[in-house]
């Protein structure tokens, strides 16, 4: 089993579909699968340049509390990702932008921390891609301007081990916290910075 490193975003349900399409919008200009349509929960339709299970067939969430997608988005290059180009990685596109391999996103319309708050939970694919997640500063930066751009409320660092986990941005703030630290001994106190999820 190797390692599963990801970015959990945090948001109230009626911004999921606005997270969505923020995020079709870091995937590469050259899509090689047929667009794919979801409908959400709320009977909002929209189309990604996406797979959900590696199809393309029509996703209908009106009866589901999740929905996997399979993405593979671009990042701005740093050191890190240069790094990874140099060994054995895609080159980088002409805008300076890099595409590392899929990222696996789970949509939970009822998040595990709080069922108020759904979650976008972007895992990547492979121990190698999980290192550049925990090592590239423009990595972290797409997920926290992606919780910015989307209304969310907190974006976890998350290694999938049932360690501590690290928050990385919070009700509006870039922060480096852990829970099981000091300011947050436990998710019970995390979740309840968050505010009221219908406001």
């Amino acid at each position: 089993m190797g390692l599963t490193y990801g970015y959990d975003i945090y948001l109230r349900p009626r911004n999921v579909a606005k997270a969505l399409a923020n995020l079709a919008e870091l995937a590469p200009p050259a899509r090689r699968v047929p667009p794919l349509e979801v409908t959400l929960p709320d009977g909002e339709r929209l189309v990604l340049p996406f797979t959900s299970h590696f199809m393309s067939e029509p996703v209908d969430c009106s009866t589901s509390s999740t929905l996997q997608l399979d993405t593979s988005i671009m990042f701005d290059v740093d050191d890190v990702l240069r790094e990874y180009a140099k060994t054995g990685g895609p080159e980088p596109a002409a805008d300076g932008r890099i595409q590392i391999g899929y990222v696996y996103a789970t949509i939970r319309f009822e998040s595990l921390l709080h069922p108020g708050y759904a979650s976008v939970e972007c895992w990547a694919a492979t121990s190698g891609m999980s290192r550049l997640f925990a090592r590239s500063p423009n990595i972290r930066r797409v997920f926290t301007d992606l919780t910015a751009a989307s209304g969310g409320v907190c974006c976890l660092f998350d290694t999938g081990d049932g360690g501590p986990e690290q928050v990385c941005w919070l009700n509006g703030e870039i922060t480096q916290e852990k829970v099981s630290g000091n300011r947050f001994p436990d998710w019970r106190a995390l979740v309840a910075t968050w505010p009221d999820p219908e406001r």
